[in-house]
């Protein structure tokens, strides 16, 4: 069952998997909704992209060679904390990754459902207000420190 996308404009997306399968198949999906799909198959690779171009969103493979998907947001949220992110992962249930514990707008198991549910994701969070950064706690307790000092 296709799904329209939720734009009129294509969004840019990035996909990153060490899987050239996984990426080849995600990318053929979301192109056919229209979008543009760019592919990096590691995430020091998709780093250095995003610091080159804004993307609607980023969907993110969780095991990967010397960076895994979890370290990979967390290195994207301190350039880019308002990115929406995806993380798929085989693992997702086996080993409790949900959006509190990974850092993504949204964790996706892989299975015979992960088409329908990545169209729904990616979806969603284009139709969502952009985020606006939020202040890291060291920030924060950094600010309240100052103003408490005057």
């Amino acid at each position: 069952m296709p799904v329209a996308p939720s734009r009129t404009t294509a969004a840019q997306i990035l996909i990153v998997d060490d899987n050239s399968m996984g990426l080849i198949a995600r990318r053929t999906v979301l192109e056919e909704l229209g979008h543009r799909v760019h592919t990096c198959s590691s995430p020091q690779d998709a780093l250095e992209q995003c610091d080159k171009q804004r993307f609607d969103v980023v969907v993110t493979d969780y095991k990967m060679p010397k960076m895994n998907g979890i370290e990979f947001i967390e290195e994207l949220r301190k350039q880019h904390p308002a990115m929406s992110v995806i993380l798929i992962s085989g693992f997702a249930d086996a080993l409790g990754l949900n959006e509190g514990s990974t850092g993504a707008d949204v964790v996706l198991q892989k299975s015979a459902n992960e088409v329908g549910n990545l169209i729904r994701a990616v979806n969603r969070l284009l139709r969502r207000p952009e985020k606006k950064p939020v202040k890291s706690q060291a920030a924060n307790s950094t600010s309240k420190r100052s103003r408490a000092a005057t």
